[in-house]
């Protein structure tokens, strides 16, 4: 099969332990693109992010990211494709959150809110200060979440604890009263989209946009949040360091984020 596309999500698959791109992937990639084949990211991150890495790779195919709730051209940085959370369904989840004590944000289509500086806000809020100003990542910290809710469009929403069991009680509690898509994105960290949603469903659109099948592309994950684009594609592979739950749901397990897998993968499928 001459595959067409791979899409590869970011934390623990593109990017290694200290989220950087390995100069072995960099090339990988770089190389797929030189030969006409194109290269996506899909990612749970907010577009601002994840562009930043795409122009360092010299990606030009449209970015997934918020776990598909929007599909971005790079081009014109215009929405392709969005799919927020109903306002309805963004109140409640402040509720709950506030009721388990738990931390929380939220991304707009170009700025993460919350109410604490702290996790992953005070990392994006910290990193953004070595960017330059084009490339930073709009963080806002809000006093009441309910009022930005009313006035902004919410395309996800992030829960962060280090209690599993706690994280993994509320995801059945959103899942079975609300109308939305929760997957954990990282071991601590719960997404929520609308219903729908998922990076499978936008590599599908994606792949469509671009005239290449299914069976033409090879996805890479390592999360609960990557299961549907490696079971949609026609070879999924989930890194070495991946959840047993996603190796047991792909074709093909590859190395580690620290030892260059998605390079391995472009090696041998498709240079």
């Amino acid at each position: 099969m001459k595959y067409k596309l791979i899409v590869t999500d970011m934390d623990g698959t593109l990017l290694n332990s200290k989220g950087e791109v390995s100069r072995e992937n960099k090339e990988a990639l770089q190389e797929l693109q030189r030969r006409g084949i194109h290269v996506a990211i899909a990612t749970g991150r907010i577009y601002t992010t994840a562009r930043l890495y795409a122009k360092y790779l010299g990606i030009v195919t449209p970015i997934i990211c918020c776990n598909g709730a929007i599909i971005k051209n790079l081009e014109n940085n215009e929405i392709i494709y969005g799919s927020p959370i109903e306002r309805e369904d963004c109140l409640k989840l402040i509720d709950m959150c506030k009721e388990e004590n738990l931390y929380f944000h939220f991304y707009s289509e170009d700025t993460i809110f919350g109410e604490e500086l702290k996790n992953k806000m005070l990392y994006f809020s910290e990193w953004g200060k070595t960017l330059k100003e084009e490339d930073r990542i709009k963080v806002e910290i809000v006093k009441d979440s309910k009022d930005i809710v009313e006035r902004e469009t919410v395309y996800k929403f992030a829960i962060q604890d280090e209690d599993m069991k706690l994280l993994d009680c509320i995801s059945h509690r959103i899942r079975s009263s609300l109308d939305v898509e929760s997957y954990k994105s990282l071991s601590n960290m719960l997404d929520i989209m609308n219903k729908g949603v998922g990076k499978g469903r936008a590599v599908e659109k994606l792949g469509k946009s671009l005239g290449i099948r299914s069976e033409e592309i090879i996805t890479v994950g390592d999360n609960e949040n990557d299961i549907s684009m490696i079971q949609y594609a026609g070879l999924g592979v989930a890194m070495g360091n991946s959840e047993e739950k996603v190796k047991e749901l792909s074709d093909f397990v590859t190395e580690t984020n620290d030892n260059n897998g998605v390079a391995k993968v472009i090696e041998r499928f498709m240079l």
